[in-house]
């Protein structure tokens, strides 16, 4: 017989479909171990039949959690930020975790706004997937009674941060340059806001430095195509351009364009190397040598280390940074022959 309800399924409705007290429905939906297993099976089957959803906010009242986490991420449709937001999805619904999403800007205000409303939504813990450079000591003390977890290299402001080591990504990628010939590498860097753009700009001027080579100016863009070719179009008219390490694939697609508009052969003339190896790297003309990182294994990490850190708030954390790895492609050579 068909049930129909005017509002949705209450606990009561569970437990009179089932056959038993609200109680008993209670002990199943927490796992209580004081419950006949064919009961088990009789009260998840009349839940998934009536579609029945817990109330966090009475959940919350008993256990003192609400199951769900928090995140936020920036406001762009960078392609990064919205694969590590689906690794956090993934990941959550995978411990039994429901995700509260807040987007913000890169301003103090907009920042500390967006992580005060996550800790008054109640959520049991918080993935912060953005730099925290202008928000720092607000950020530190709205999180300091709250799990928190970091993305993106703030190991400053969170010891419980889990990435990519972005040292490692530009030494590889700057390296990779070197050994094919190039006298140098120019570098068209992420925004000085950024703390991964920061640590790879770092990171590939002391490469060069220890293998002995010039360090050119860098330039600077806001991860977006546009900025990478506004760039390639300074870069492509300077012949003793030979060797280019972007800090993003995406940046990196605007610098190709640039050189080629210019007339300068990739790698023939001048070799490209990309940081993140999104899908589209494998498809671009020539395909992109690029530095591999999983942004949605990144989120999906943050949520099993959130998670460990909600069950034991004791429990030591160290960094968790994970070994990136160079991807060649068809955009990399040795240099043209003097």
């Amino acid at each position: 017989m068909e049930r129909k309800f005017t509002r949705g399924p209450a606990m009561r409705d569970v437990a009179q479909a089932a056959g038993v007290s609200a109680q008993t429905v209670s002990r199943v939906l927490s796992d209580h171990p004081n419950v006949q297993e064919s009961t088990r099976r009789r009260v998840l089957a009349v839940v998934e039949e009536l579609g029945y959803r817990r109330n966090n906010t009475a959940r919350a009242l008993v256990t003192g959690q609400s199951k769900t986490i928090g995140v936020l991420t920036l406001a762009t449709n960078n392609y990064s930020r919205s694969s590590l937001a689906l690794g956090v999805e993934l990941g959550a619904r995978e411990a039994g975790y429901t995700v509260n999403s807040v987007t913000s800007t890169l301003s103090a205000k907009a920042l500390t706004e967006a992580v005060s409303r996550l800790v008054h939504q109640g959520v049991d813990g918080i993935v912060i997937a953005a730099p925290l450079l202008e928000a720092e000591d607000q950020i530190r003390q709205l999180t300091a009674r709250i799990p928190t977890v970091s993305t993106d290299g703030s190991s400053g402001i969170f010891q419980n941060l889990v990435g990519v080591d972005q040292d490692l990504a530009a030494a590889l990628a700057t390296a990779h340059l070197l050994e094919l010939g190039h006298k140098t590498v120019w570098h068209v860097a992420g925004p000085s806001d950024w703390s991964d753009a920061i640590v790879r700009l770092d990171s590939w001027r002391r490469t060069l430095r220890e293998a002995g080579k010039e360090v050119p100016p860098e330039l600077h863009g806001d991860w977006s195509p546009e900025s990478g070719y506004r760039s390639g179009m300074i870069l492509g008219r300077m012949p003793e351009v030979t060797a280019i390490l972007v800090a993003s694939d995406e940046m990196a697609f605007g610098v190709i364009r640039a050189l080629t508009e210019l007339g300068r052969r990739i790698p023939e003339d001048v070799s490209v190397v990309g940081i993140d190896d999104i899908d589209l790297a494998a498809y671009a003309n020539p395909p992109l040598t690029t530095i591999r990182q999983s942004f949605e294994d990144t989120g999906r990490r943050a949520v099993l280390r959130l998670v460990a850190q909600i069950a034991n708030p004791d429990a030591e954390n160290p960094p968790e940074l994970v070994a990136p790895t160079l991807v060649v492609r068809g955009s990399t050579a040795p240099p043209p022959a003097a």
